[in-house]
């Protein structure tokens, strides 16, 4: 009886798929395990083996049109097994398609004797008819173009199967044997690489709602902007978290002491203090001294070198209405307190304006995006290229603490450091972070 090949599904989100391409043509011969054809999807491509050896017939899966998951797309026979018309497949209750497993469909047996039997490939694999070699679909690819005979290679994955990893050992050491090819048979190409996520369309977002239920607000080019660029920094960015608490007490008598002793100058309103320091400014200035005291932390990420900055320029995240924008405390390690505060005063007011200069947002070796002004205790944020550190500051608020086996009331803040792993390890993230931590629980430290 030939045994019915189905397109399987791939991809949990599948109803449909389309085989991209063939690997044998109507009348060959195949081999159980040998890759029949590749299947591809908004999200990956795959290739699917023979489920059996014989001849490849009957092929009605046509390359580049949408398929049912579940539905046959060939038969193969057994040597000597009349090839005639398979019988059509049952309408009135269809299987439910089962997952790929390991590159083969997982089917139920066929009930009806008047078609051809379906495979059952379910994780137990099927054993493998004398001298056949198992191998993953990758790994017999990765075979075929490099020359390779799978005999002569020893599987290491379940029941003997070669896998990736064993092809290229053998690659390397030279330990399998070339499989001998015509002189004249062409050059495989090499199946395309799996296509990259896409996201919904427009229209497949907007038919998810009532038509009238929503309105369309265009997306301007700072919008658009802050999309591409957080996207490419979670796709493209290994991010690690660390998280502490910092007791505020003292630099928060520290902030009240200093504004209090803030010489008056004249202004256009009249006299006013000469700077009005904010616990956000105070944590800019210990960012700055912590990446000083932990250089190998002020760094940024090249693909060919390791940027060592010898400055600590500090962005601050500053919400403006329909975005964000980071200017820029450039050398922020060497100014005082109040230099910090007037000058970040003028650039979120410029931000809010759009009137920053390209040179004031942009750059930077590290950013702090503090969100304890609307009452959030902790969260993590997404680090801006080409930073390679960004601080999350939460709400300063009161908890029990324990100091010396008693308890007792403190200011605490949460901070987490979002650090990129490929330059900054563990180890290093943790030191920067004590470093900064230690500062502000000492405030005094930001005046010598």
């Amino acid at each position: 009886m030939p045994v019915e090949v189905i397109l399987p599904k791939v991809d949990m989100d599948m109803a449909t798929g389309q085989i991209s391409r063939w690997f044998f043509e109507e009348g060959a011969s195949v081999k159980q395990g040998d890759v029949l054809f590749e299947i591809e999807t908004d999200k990956a491509a795959m290739e699917i083996d023979a489920p059996a050896s014989g001849t490849l017939r009957n092929i009605t899966g046509k390359e580049r049109v949408d398929i049912p998951v579940g539905a046959p797309v060939a038969w193969i026979y057994a040597e000597g097994e009349d090839a005639g018309t398979p019988a059509a497949p049952a309408v009135a209750a269809p299987a439910e398609p089962q997952p790929v497993v390991n590159g083969k469909a997982e089917t139920p047996m066929s009930s009806s004797q008047d078609k051809p039997a379906q495979t059952a490939l379910a994780v137990q694999e099927t054993p493998a008819p004398a001298g056949a070699v198992r191998a993953t679909p990758l790994a017999r690819r990765l075979a075929r173009e490099a020359g390779l005979d799978l005999a002569g290679v020893t599987g290491s994955g379940p029941h003997g199967r070669v896998v990736k990893a064993d092809v290229e050992a053998a690659i390397a050491g030279g330990g399998a044997a070339k499989a001998a090819a015509p002189a004249a048979a062409p050059v495989a190409a090499a199946p395309a690489a799996a296509p990259a996520v896409k996201p919904m369309s427009d229209d497949a977002v907007l038919k998810l709602f009532e038509q009238g239920s929503y309105d369309l607000v265009p997306h301007d080019n700072m919008r658009k902007t802050i999309a591409r660029r957080l996207v490419e920094a979670k796709s493209t960015i290994p991010h690690f978290y660390l998280t502490l608490d910092c007791e505020l007490d003292a630099l928060l008598k520290l902030r009240s002491e200093l504004n209090a002793a803030a010489p008056m100058r004249k202004t256009e309103k009249g006299d006013a203090p000469a700077y009005k320091l904010s616990v956000n400014d105070m944590i800019i200035k210990a960012m700055a001294q912590a990446l000083v005291a932990v250089p190998d932390a002020n760094a940024s990420w090249t693909d060919t070198a390791m940027v060592k900055h010898k400055h600590a320029d500090v962005g601050v995240a500053v919400s403006i209405p329909g975005g964000l924008i980071t200017p820029i405390v450039r050398k922020a390690d060497q100014k005082t307190l109040s230099v910090i505060s007037n000058e970040m005063k003028d650039l979120a007011r410029r931000a809010r304006d759009r009137k920053l200069k390209p040179e004031e947002y942009q750059g930077g070796t590290t950013a702090v995006s503090n969100l304890g002004m609307f009452g959030i205790k902790d969260f993590a944020a997404v680090i801006n290229p080409p930073h390679a550190t960004i601080l999350a500051v939460g709400a300063g608020e009161e908890r029990a603490v324990v100091k010396g086996g008693e308890i007792r009331i403190a200011t605490v803040m949460s901070v987490t450091l979002s650090t990129d792993h490929r330059a900054v390890d563990g180890a290093l993230g943790a030191e920067l972070l004590g470093a900064f931590k230690r500062i502000i629980e000492n405030p005094m430290t930001m005046l010598v």
